[in-house]
């Protein structure tokens, strides 16, 4: 890499000024100059880009682009699970917000969660039936197709049911997760039948086929909703949780409904940012820390301080998160007052700038790492659409369970409410009330979908990552701003604090030897070396030299990035 692109990615957290040249001056143009795909896998960024070939729009290339990403990377997500869609229409200006979170059926209330001691039920809270919410991928699918797509759903799914039926070289990762998570996995004779075909645990380089996955496909893309969520699916779904002990009713598939909500919008410097509302935690949380940091050039900052007052800002909206937020439709929330610079000016009043704040001494056992869960995409088109979308079925593989004749892998989104209050889920992150299980409620994610965009250039940007999610964004909106491309942003070096437990999580060098040191003085516990997490996917446009450009985190090899100029479809 030459010394200026290592210059420019170490900008943030080092005392380095300023490395990205000026734009030249053209004048800002009024669309991209095509196409721009960045996700987790390159199948699913070549299946949206042949979307975009057949005449779709970033819309028709989101639904491909997730629903290959829901057969190439179970064990991240799946349709088994749910997501959130960050959508911006190029024609009208419009922006919105899909909520196609899963949802709590009755069964799940907190008590059906707790030993007979009284304690949490962590076996029950993350494997099995009981841990999965009802689906809502299939239908947030569909409502994208059908309302904001061109193409029918027997096209933009047409890569995902042929990779499902064909089969696709397994990878590292999936190797990887399948032995930590065999266990579980082998407990059930869906997950059996799809992962054992051959009697033996999946190897990288061996082709996985999924052909009952590609017929639950084929059903979504010709009955639409029905074709999921009743009929011969929908039964299969019920008979195989009930089979394992757990509780759905078929009312609670045909009652699932993908929510439209108004995206979270705030300044930032010289950038509007756009990003996902409850029940996601992430918009709040990143409104209140990019407001908290205003109030410093950050640029001006030695490494320690740098780090110190974006670690301050990040212990802060932990907190909020922690206390207040939850499913809206269930909630009240003061999201208005928990988003507003004036707000973000009083948290920045009690940073102390050279020490730091300690967290409540509350229990807690450092954060697991979550590097393989969750997916991203970002999607840029030449009519100015845009999509940041992130999906998930929870942990790796999500419940373990694949529900026989389906080839759906269920998720164990249950473990993201706060099923015993005050104590940590399998992130680390706590929860009280907000956030407690009811039937029909959608559980607090930290899922992130942002755009942000200034005079001279747009940027889509989203990660996967658990409760780290949101300090993966933060961390690439602020290479953003400080001028890195997209590339650049990507490949970022990431830390993260999150209130509870009480320490600074970083990859290996991330922080400095100096800088540790420094923090570790100012009073911060700091957790150096840890396995580099997340999976950060973004596009941008450069309005000014009207260019396109992708970034794929190097951290996942199987990802991709990809540019299509107008033209060349």
């Amino acid at each position: 890499m030459p010394l200026r692109a290592l210059l420019c990615l170490v900008l943030l957290f080092v005392a380095v000024d300023a490395c990205a040249a000026a734009p030249a001056p053209v004048a800002r143009q009024p669309h991209p100059p095509g196409a721009a795909i960045a996700s987790g896998h390159a199948r699913a960024t070549q299946a949206g880009l042949e979307m975009i070939r057949a005449g779709g729009n970033a819309f028709d290339a989101a639904v491909a682009v997730s629903a290959t990403l829901a057969v190439v990377e179970p064990i991240s997500s799946g349709i088994g699970g749910g997501g959130f869609f960050l959508l911006h229409d190029g024609k009208t200006g419009k922006d919105v917000f899909l909520d196609a979170r899963e949802t709590a059926p009755a069964s799940a209330t907190p008590a059906a969660f707790l030993d007979e001691k009284g304690e949490l039920d962590r076996d029950r809270a993350t494997n099995g039936p009981w841990s999965a919410g009802i689906p809502g991928l299939p239908a947030a699918l569909v409502h994208l197709a059908q309302k904001y797509g061109r193409l029918p759903l027997r096209t933009t799914l047409a890569p995902a049911i042929r990779l499902a039926r064909e089969g696709f070289e397994i990878y590292p990762r999936l190797e990887k997760g399948y032995a930590s998570r065999r266990a579980v996995m082998e407990r059930y004779r869906g997950t059996r039948a799809v992962f054992l075909a051959d009697g033996t645990p999946p190897t990288t380089g061996e082709i996985l086929k999924q052909p009952e996955l590609a017929r639950t496909i084929e059903l979504i893309a010709e009955k639409g909703f029905d074709g999921f969520y009743r009929g011969d699916t929908a039964d299969k779904l019920l008979a195989a949780v009930k089979e394992e002990g757990g509780r759905w009713r078929a009312d609670e598939l045909t009652g699932y409904r993908v929510k439209e909500r108004e995206p979270l919008r705030f300044r930032y410097r010289d950038w509007d940012v756009t990003t996902a509302p409850p029940p996601s935690s992430g918009g709040v949380a990143l409104a209140e820390m990019l407001q908290m940091l205003e109030g410093w050039d950050l640029a001006k900052l030695d490494s320690a301080h740098r780090h110190h007052v974006v670690v301050e800002a990040m212990r802060r909206a932990y907190r909020d998160r922690t206390i207040y937020l939850g499913d809206p439709d269930f909630v009240k929330m003061p999201v208005r007052r928990l988003t507003s610079p004036d707000y973000a000016a009083g948290l920045r009043a009690g940073i102390n700038p050279d020490k730091a704040t300690p967290s409540a001494l509350l229990p807690g056992q450092p954060a697991p790492l979550e590097d393989d869960e969750t997916t991203h995409f970002s999607i840029i088109d030449a009519d100015g659409n845009r999509v940041s979308a992130t999906q998930t079925v929870n942990l790796l593989y999500g419940s373990g369970m694949v529900a026989p004749g389906t080839g759906v892998l269920l998720n164990n989104e249950m473990d993201d409410f706060a099923l015993r209050p005050g104590t940590p889920n399998a992130f680390g992150v706590m929860g009280f009330a907000a956030n407690a299980p009811e039937a029909g409620k959608r559980m607090l994610s930290s899922m992130t979908p942002s755009f942000i965009e200034s005079k001279d250039r747009l940027a889509v940007i989203g990660a996967p990552g658990g409760s780290r999610i949101i300090t993966e964004v933060l961390v690439g909106i602020l290479g953003y701003d400080a001028g890195l491309d997209a590339q650049q942003v990507a490949a970022l070096p990431r830390f993260h604090h999150q209130w509870l437990p009480d320490a600074i999580s970083s990859e290996p060098g991330a922080i400095d030897a100096a800088t540790v040191s420094a923090l570790q003085a100012m009073g911060h516990a700091v957790n150096v070396a840890e396995t580099p997490w997340g999976n950060l996917q973004t596009v941008s446009w450069d309005k000014r030299a009207n260019t396109l450009e992708g970034g794929s985190d190097p951290r996942n090899p199987v990802g991709s990035a990809e540019v299509l100029p107008s033209g060349s479809h």
